[in-house]
């Protein structure tokens, strides 16, 4: 068989292999379809039934809800009206109670009325019939009411003006016993807590020597050791005859205190010359100066007193070294702080200022030395000059009486320091001694000529001149007072200074003829 029909063959083959699956294909797939639409159908009447179904039950739960809600407001309706039936009610009844209540109100005032319209009846009755009996009784006893009303309290004032005036005076006694037993109990009470000795030396040192032999090495070669101590201290020293001591002699107390310091170190040292006395009074400066320091910084912890300037804390110190009178003014001061702050505290005073006052009152005497005035005056100047208070000032310038006190405090400060100087062992000076100081002091100033009478006041502070006008003139008064202070400082040993004052009066006198 040749190739070209077996191809023929085998491409009809094919196409009758095709056309073959074609027509089975399509049989089976038209027979799948028609059995798919079926079911599709099936399925859909079987939904619709079931949606029917469920509508149905889905419209008769939503009816019965509506219907359960329903009766549930119908419910709430009627209890909510029945609440307000209730409430109506009570308010009926309350109004009618109210109602009542007003009725009895008017009632009553109806008949307070008629009562207060009876009482005034009466009471013009009453007036009616006082004034008939004050009629009689002007009568029968002579008098008009208002000259009866007149002797009746005339009577009375006479008998309470004895009465009053006796008791004026049994108060005023019993008040004047009570404070003078109270002023004396504070005063004393406040001595007692605060009492010490503080005599000292005044205006000398006494420094002991190992030997005699150490005067001679003190007075050096054509004394030039004794005049290099001097002029570096300023502290004269008098080597006499007293075995084995040499005296220090300066009204300044903190120099005199650098003096009896150095020679005391250069004795211990043995070397005495100028150079070395040079260099031990330098040393001697500085621990005075620490000592000093110290000594401000220990009496106001003491005191409890705080905030003071470092100047004042280093003048409180130098005071160390200050008497008057015998009496260290340091622990004068600080007694005169304690003293009137336990005043203070007893009184219900500024305790705190009645210290600060008391404490600082004589801080002027730390530099008297060095300036011209008292040592109020100086006092003053320094507190102003590192900004102490104003009420500080008013209570410590008082103190001896230069200033009239406008305190409370100031007149504490003023006590307290006179119970200081005055108590028994606080200063060495006598009675005796003492007039006979002021005794003297007149003596200088009676013995110069133009002086007619002169007083010593303020204990020796001042001394009042009066001077005779026909042979002292106004220009020559300065002259006069410079003249007796010279001779108070060549003739008499006191602390401080002393205050010169010369009174001259002119007189003009003439006769009518």
């Amino acid at each position: 068989m040749s190739t070209g029909i077996v191809i023929v063959v085998a491409v009809v083959a094919i196409a009758v292999g095709i056309l073959a699956g074609y027509l089975i294909r399509k049989t089976v797939g038209e027979k799948a379809i028609g059995s798919a639409e079926q079911k599709a159908k099936n399925l859909i009447l079987d939904a619709e039934h079931e949606s029917e179904t469920v509508k149905k039950e889905k419209l008769l739960e939503a009816k019965e809800e509506a219907l359960k809600l329903k009766n549930e407001a119908e419910k709430e309706i009627r209890e909510r009206r029945n609440e307000i039936s209730k409430a109506e009610n009570r308010l009926v009844q309350k109004e009618e109670t109210i109602d009542r209540k007003l009725e009895n109100i008017e009632r009553k005032e109806q008949s307070i009325t008629d009562k207060e319209e009876d009482l005034n009846k009466k009471k013009k009755e009453l007036e009616v019939l006082h004034q008939k009996q004050v009629e009689e009784l002007e009568k029968i006893s002579g008098y008009t009411k208002e000259e009866a009303k007149e002797i009746l309290l005339a009577s009375i004032e006479s008998d309470i003006k004895v009465e009053a005036s006796m008791l004026i005076k049994d108060i005023e006694s019993r008040a004047k016993e009570e404070a003078d037993k109270k002023a004396k109990e504070i005063i004393t009470g406040a001595i007692q807590r605060c009492a010490a000795d503080h005599v000292a030396e005044s205006t000398v040192s006494v420094v002991p020597l190992p030997n005699e032999e150490m005067k001679g090495r003190i007075i050096g070669r054509e004394g030039r050791n004794i005049r290099a101590i001097e002029t570096a201290t300023g502290i004269e020293l008098i080597i006499d005859d007293t075995p084995e001591a040499v005296i220090l002699s300066g009204f300044d107390p903190v120099r005199r205190e650098i003096a009896r310091l150095t020679l005391e170190k250069l004795i211990v040292d043995g070397r005495i010359h100028p150079a070395r006395i040079e260099e031990m009074v330098a040393k001697s400066e500085k621990e005075v100066r620490n000592i000093i320091k110290e000594a401000g910084e220990q009496v106001t912890f003491d005191l409890g007193i705080h905030n003071l300037h470092p100047e004042l804390i280093k003048l409180l110190g130098r005071l160390k070294y200050r008497t008057s009178y015998g009496q260290n003014v340091l622990k004068h001061s600080e007694e005169v702080a304690h003293l009137a702050g336990l005043m203070a505290g007893e009184l219900g005073l500024d305790v705190t200022l009645a210290k600060r006052a008391g404490l600082l009152h004589d801080i002027g005497k730390a530099l008297d030395h060095e300036k011209e005035g008292t040592h109020v005056e100086i006092g003053i100047e320094i507190l102003k000059k590192y900004k102490e208070s104003q009420a500080v000032i008013e209570a410590m310038r008082s103190h001896h009486g230069d200033y009239e006190p406008t305190s409370m405090e100031a007149v504490l400060i003023a006590a307290a320091d006179a119970l200081s100087a005055a108590r028994p062992g606080a200063r060495r000076e006598t009675l005796e001694t003492y007039i006979k100081r002021l005794e003297a002091l007149e003596e200088i100033a009676n013995s110069t000529e133009g002086v007619e009478k002169s007083y010593a006041i303020q204990a020796g502070r001042e001394i009042r001149i009066v001077a005779k006008p026909d042979q002292v003139k106004d220009e020559e008064m300065p002259y006069l007072a410079r003249e007796i202070a010279k001779k108070i400082e060549a003739e008499l040993n006191y602390p401080g200074q002393i205050k010169v004052n010369i009174v001259r009066e002119t007189r003009a006198v003439d006769y009518a003829k």
